[in-house]
């Protein structure tokens, strides 16, 4: 579903695998979709401060304790505290979820193991969530 400029949903994808960030990216922009990775965990707040997101993916597959500690600084920005994240983790979904609570999680969803094709099932609602 493709989306008109002035209505672009901007997305910011942190990943520190670059064969995985550009696999993502190319689905995502293909499907209409602004798309600002970052692999650097240093780099996220100066990167979403200058992207201003509508939503933010957060790969916690490689690095999780690294992960999660971003989501708290994340949720602790004005920025960035209201805005959707969808966590993308191989670990089970309940279990995430406990940890999601833990780390102060407003809104999220955990896919484990999503292929590119499964991210952008609900993203529109999850976006619209954060502009309203």
């Amino acid at each position: 579903m493709k989306h008109p400029v002035e209505d672009t949903i901007r997305v910011l994808f942190i990943e520190d695998d670059p064969a995985v960030a550009e696999m993502y990216k190319l689905k995502l922009e293909l499907d209409g979709y602004q798309v600002k990775v970052v692999s650097n965990d240093d780099q996220v707040m100066q990167e979403a401060a200058a992207l201003r997101p509508d939503m933010i993916f957060l790969d916690l597959r490689m690095g999780e304790e690294l992960g999660i500690a971003t989501l708290q600084r994340l949720r602790a920005t004005d920025g960035t505290r209201h805005l959707p994240v969808i966590i993308l983790s191989s670990r089970a979904a309940q279990e995430m979820a406990g940890r999601g609570f833990k780390a102060d999680v407003m809104d999220y969803v955990v896919r484990a193991d999503p292929g590119p094709s499964g991210l952008t099932w609900n993203i529109d609602d999850w976006a619209r969530v954060a502009a309203s």
